[in-house]
């Protein structure tokens, strides 16, 4: 199976996109390639990397959002797969727009679960869409940031870069 790749040089390093039709299917940072490409394969048994109009599509709005238009991904199909569960969650973090915050608890009283915060955090952690599914907007109910597979400094200039004022 074809998967369409595309890589950008980002303020926090470099981003690979993957997408299948006019879906993305992944994000990761290239520090973290043998992770993505695992997911990759679990996902589409043995796939090929080719070059195309979607991911190069959806690489051009990563660096509009990095060049300062927070609402370019907005509109960006996705399609992550997961568990019912965790499309929900997943749904969930697109409806929290660029400059706000929510807490795991937020989450899942917006999905109706209100009871299930550790499985958000689970599920916000199993995101295989980062950035564009903005798990990086969770952060923890004190104010404080909390864990991202980015890296916190990550998580923190993306917050940042977006104008939420954290706490320090």
């Amino acid at each position: 199976m074809r998967v369409e790749i595309a890589e950008i040089e980002s303020p926090i390093g470099e981003v690979i996109v993957a997408c299948q039709g006019p879906a993305v299917v992944g994000l990761h940072f290239s520090d973290h390639n043998g992770e993505f490409a695992n997911d990759l394969s679990r996902r589409f048994g043995e796939w090929e990397p080719s070059s195309g109009a979607h991911a190069d599509e959806a690489a051009a709005r990563l660096r509009d959002y990095f060049a300062s238009d927070l609402r370019a991904l907005d509109r960006l199909q996705v399609d992550p797969a997961g568990t019912p569960f965790q499309r929900r969650v997943w749904a969930q973090l697109r409806t929290i727009p660029a400059g706000r915050t929510a807490s795991y608890r937020d989450i899942a009283i917006g999905i109706g679960a209100p009871t299930a915060t550790r499985a958000v955090g689970v599920a916000n952690g199993a995101n295989p869409i980062g950035i564009i599914i903005p798990c990086h907007r969770v952060i923890g109910a004190n104010g404080t940031l909390t864990g991202y597979g980015g890296g916190l400094e990550r998580k923190r200039w993306l917050l940042e870069h977006e104008g939420v004022l954290l706490r320090t």
